[in-house]
């Protein structure tokens, strides 16, 4: 139940109480509370679902009783939420949201970021109850102007899931953003690298990368797990059980591949096979010791023999290696250029791109989407044809000779 009381009169005078002369009236005569003139006059008192007792106040009567009506329905109808609770700030139920949530560690560092930098400036100091669909609308058009949809995505993903979250423990009534949407992220076509670049990428390596260039382009793994292979006997197969990580600060340390489906065994050539085993003789992998957290529940430090490292026999970090690339690209269009031939690595070309050249050589040849997906260790075989789905269709579309040859 949720009644209505008048807090600046007594609902049970006194026999010798004097009528409170400002309020009576010809049909009602009423009492002056110890409270009277004092804050606002109506009030609605309730208990909510877990039985505590609630006091809401009001200036007028038919403000009152509307929301007396409205408690009622809510607590009948077991949907009842607490006010108060939506007086919360944003960031503080999102730091709940926070320390409960359950992410791979590399996951941690990019919603941590997405908070800073695009929620929090946003909602960081509002009611959470406060939050409305129109808000939801607001902040899609002011973040797609300054940042791509696929970078939008995770703040999109964080913030939905602290509202969702508030709305199941009851914080707010509703989710606010139902039916609201990002922006669609859109792939550009990828453009992947000609043969005779990617040749002479490896070709002008510098020794002591050479054979992690070549193992790019042959196997498609992640810069990351390229830097985090632990040293073996070369085989006709490398198998990515880790990755190398180098946060924006502090050491690089070993961690759980990107998904599930990163845990992979992908084979390799002769010819990388040996490219490996002259590495391994020219360079020989060094001793580290790093932290391991590929078990985030139980992070340790080991000594790890890595088969790529520095100058310096350390770990590879992602701003060294950016020189170390730059100076690779410049090598290879000399050589390129040298040769007599036209094409040109791009500037902008990355270890990223003899990822994307890998997976152009199979598909050319005849490989599936599924194919594709397992050897690049893609979560699901969606995102390989998002990336990939015009380098599978024909330069000639033979789909009618198709089908005249099967209906005659």
């Amino acid at each position: 139940m949720a009644d209505v009381y008048d807090r600046w009169h007594l609902s049970r005078p006194s026999a010798d109480g004097k009528p409170c002369e400002a309020h009576s009236t010809k049909t009602a005569t009423v009492y002056p509370s110890a409270e009277h003139g004092v804050g606002k006059r109506w009030q609605v008192r309730y208990r909510d679902l877990s039985g505590k007792q609630c006091k809401e106040n009001f200036e007028k009567r038919t403000a009152a009783e509307s929301r007396a009506a409205k408690v009622k329905t809510e607590l009948d109808g077991g949907t009842f939420v607490n006010r108060e609770l939506g007086k919360q700030k944003f960031k503080a139920v999102a730091e709940r949201w926070q320390e409960t949530a359950v992410h791979r560690e590399r996951t941690d560092t990019n919603v941590e970021r997405a908070l800073r930098l695009h929620i929090y400036p946003m909602f960081g100091n509002r009611q959470i109850g406060s939050i409305q669909r129109t808000d939801g609308r607001k902040w899609i058009k002011e973040r797609s102007t300054v940042i791509a949809p696929s970078t939008f995505a995770t703040p999109w993903n964080v913030c939905t899931s602290i509202l969702k979250m508030a709305h199941q423990e009851g914080i707010i009534p509703k989710y606010p953003w139902e039916g609201l949407k990002p922006p669609e992220i859109f792939y550009p076509e990828i453009h992947p690298l000609h043969p005779d670049a990617a040749k002479a990428l490896i070709v002008t390596a510098s020794p002591r990368y050479r054979a992690l260039v070549k193992q790019a382009a042959a196997t498609g793994l992640r810069q990351g797990e390229l830097f985090g292979l632990e040293d073996s006997e070369p085989a006709e197969a490398v198998t990515v059980k880790q990755q190398m990580i180098g946060p924006d600060k502090g050491v690089p340390y070993l961690g759980e591949p990107k998904t599930k489906q990163s845990y992979r065994t992908v084979p390799q050539g002769r010819s990388v096979i040996d490219e490996v085993a002259r590495h391994r003789e020219q360079f020989p992998p060094q001793v580290v010791s790093i932290e391991d957290r590929t078990n985030p529940r139980k992070p340790v430090w080991r000594r790890v023999r890595l088969l790529y490292t520095s100058a310096t026999g350390q770990p590879i970090r992602r701003g060294s290696w950016s020189k170390v690339w730059a100076r690779n690209i410049k090598r290879a269009n000399a050589y390129l250029e040298r040769s007599g031939s036209k094409v040109r690595v791009p500037e902008d070309t990355t270890l990223h791109d003899l990822r994307h050249f890998y997976a152009s050589v199979l598909i050319k040849n005849g490989a599936t989407p599924k194919q594709v997906q397992r050897r690049l260790g893609h979560a699901k075989p969606s995102i390989t044809l998002n990336v990939y789905t015009h380098l599978w269709e024909a330069d000639v579309d033979e789909t009618a000779d198709m089908m005249e040859a099967a209906l005659n």
